[in-house]
């Protein structure tokens, strides 16, 4: 008889045990690389690109990817000079992450683990880009991913999202939260629509949300229009040096 649940993070972790499954099944998915999967394309996201063509990263400033998979986006960043951490929960994905970037001559940290519960990470940095890690988070994990970005993403930083887009040509499970708990699954991964995302990150300035771009398959860049892709900025009194406005986006 266990009896000694008595904290919030008692209670975070005993609701861990029911999505167990969800997260170990990281470890074995990169196991076979020739699998048909999107996301493991060695080209980074089509919305990073548009963000560092605008200038929202300072020259040499620190980059967080959250949830690096592959590493493509991290790879991205370290070619353009960036100082970049990447972490990822599966040993198989930084495996392959560590291979394309050493192959590259590319300067990559790549961490091992789960930076929202450990102190893996340190900021704070100028950007931090989450591509296709939020919509794998269980809804009781929100709050420790708002506690993880409020702790390391710099004042004035910018924080990049890419994460399955709810609607009859989006991808993900709709079913309510309360759902997930009754399966105890994540049913592959919880679709946000646009209002969802702007309750959640209210706190910060949003500067881009919408769809992710169809990238064609002879495309440098990755881009599935099943994807929101969105950009916050966290409020600062002067985030941009001489008070100059910020960088106008593409669309």
């Amino acid at each position: 008889m266990d009896r000694s649940t008595r904290t919030a993070d008692d209670v975070l972790r005993l609701l861990d045990g029911l999505f167990a499954e969800d997260a170990d099944k990281w470890q074995g998915f990169y196991d076979d690389r020739s699998r048909p999967v999107p996301f493991f394309v060695d080209k980074p996201d089509e919305c990073l690109v548009a963000h560092v063509e605008a200038g929202l990263v300072p020259a040499g400033g620190r980059v967080l990817d959250l949830g690096c998979g592959p590493g493509r986006n991290a790879r991205y960043l370290a070619e353009r000079g960036f100082a970049v951490d990447a972490v990822d929960l599966s040993a198989g994905a930084l495996a392959w992450a560590r291979e394309r970037a050493e192959a590259a001559g590319l300067p990559v940290r790549f961490l091992h683990g789960d930076a929202f519960t450990t102190d893996l990470v340190e900021g704070p940095y100028d950007l931090v880009h989450d591509s296709g890690c939020f919509h794998h988070i269980a809804p009781h994990r929100r709050v420790t991913y708002l506690d993880f970005l409020a702790r390391h993403l710099a004042p004035g930083g910018h924080f990049s999202l890419t994460c399955f887009a709810a609607g009859p040509d989006g991808m993900g499970s709709e079913l309510p939260d309360t759902a997930f708990y009754r399966d105890a699954s994540l049913h592959g991964g919880l679709a946000y629509t646009a209002e969802s995302l702007r309750t959640l990150f209210s706190s910060y300035e949003e500067r881009a949300l919408r769809r992710m771009h169809d990238e064609p398959a002879d495309s440098p860049h990755f881009g599935e229009p099943f994807l929101w892709t969105a950009l916050f900025r966290r409020p600062a009194a002067n985030p941009w040096p001489g008070g100059a406005p910020a960088p106008t986006l593409r669309a």
